[in-house]
């Protein structure tokens, strides 16, 4: 017989942004100790040591019941956060983040999540998929998940985005990823989604836009294909950036093959941000990201 799996052990993650000074690492390092935690991961990153941000992950092994975890918080919030002027959170590592897909026509990025959830690659829960079509439905399915398509017709975008808004709530989700999701989602939707929301689309050097971007890109000769993950925000694929990468191409590669390297990087890309963004390496900063 298999042996089962040992237990994951209790391990809490604590993120922390404040105004750098010194003590910071000191006065956590100290409560958490005081609290009967093991430090066993510590990542810290400065904007500017005089006068910047100080942004901090750091990983503890405590067991802890709930009482006790509230009462952990608190006394965090009271003698280290509060003076430090952080803003910080804590979360088990134990407990996984729930994520909601959208998804259109387009198959690479949603099957390669959902096969690396069920080979244990990315520990996250889907209760959701939803798709403003109906031709993902089997493949969704078969992985023994529900589908939900929410048309979204000309001059009923507002009722499109109501009803997805009624899907994710009633989920409820931790984050929303956007895996080929042909859609632009409201600043309105966005605000009431009441979770973050990663995107992947192409990026080029130099970068084409509208439609048909890999032709454009084999018409103009590049050298570089490549692919971005960034926050969703009002401003159409100009949120903060987690991850990106780029492959090499050359005069050989016709459209169809560009459009290939396109997918392959595309679908990595994006499984990194999720994976860093639900094991909480990933802290926004204005308009940019620190990632751990």
């Amino acid at each position: 017989m298999t042996p089962a799996p040992a237990p994951a052990p209790p391990i809490t993650r604590l993120l922390i942004s404040c105004p750098d000074q010194p003590g910071i690492v000191a006065a956590t390092s100290r409560l958490l100790t005081q609290a009967g935690a093991n430090i066993v991961r510590s990542d810290q990153h400065t904007t500017d040591p005089r006068d910047g941000t100080f942004f901090m992950r750091m990983e503890f092994d405590l067991v802890l019941s709930p009482p006790e975890r509230a009462e952990l918080e608190a006394s965090f919030a009271r003698e280290v956060g509060a003076p430090l002027e952080m803003q910080w959170r804590m979360s088990d590592a134990r407990v996984r983040k729930r994520v909601a897909i959208l998804v259109s026509r387009e198959d690479h990025c949603l099957l390669d999540l959902l096969w690396r959830r069920r080979r244990g690659e990315l520990e996250i829960d889907v209760p959701l998929v939803v798709s403003n079509h109906e031709t993902l439905r089997d493949d969704v399915e078969s992985f023994g998940l529900t589908f939900e398509h929410v048309s979204v017709e000309r001059g009923r975008r507002a009722e499109a985005e109501r009803r997805l808004l009624e899907l994710v709530h009633d989920a409820p989700v931790d984050l929303v990823v956007l895996a080929r999701y042909m859609q632009i989602l409201s600043g309105e939707l966005l605000e009431a989604l009441a979770a973050p929301a990663i995107n992947i689309h192409h990026s080029f050097l130099p970068a084409f836009a509208g439609a048909k971007p890999y032709a454009q890109a084999k018409a103009r000769g590049v050298k570089l294909i490549g692919a971005t993950a960034h926050y969703v925000t009002e401003r159409l694929d100009d949120g903060p950036i987690i991850e990106q990468d780029t492959v090499r191409v050359t005069h050989r590669e016709d459209v169809p093959a560009l459009m290939r390297l396109g997918a392959d990087i595309e679908r990595t890309v994006l499984a990194r941000a999720v994976r860093w963004h639900c094991e909480d390496r990933v802290l926004r900063a204005g308009d940019t990201t620190v990632v751990f």
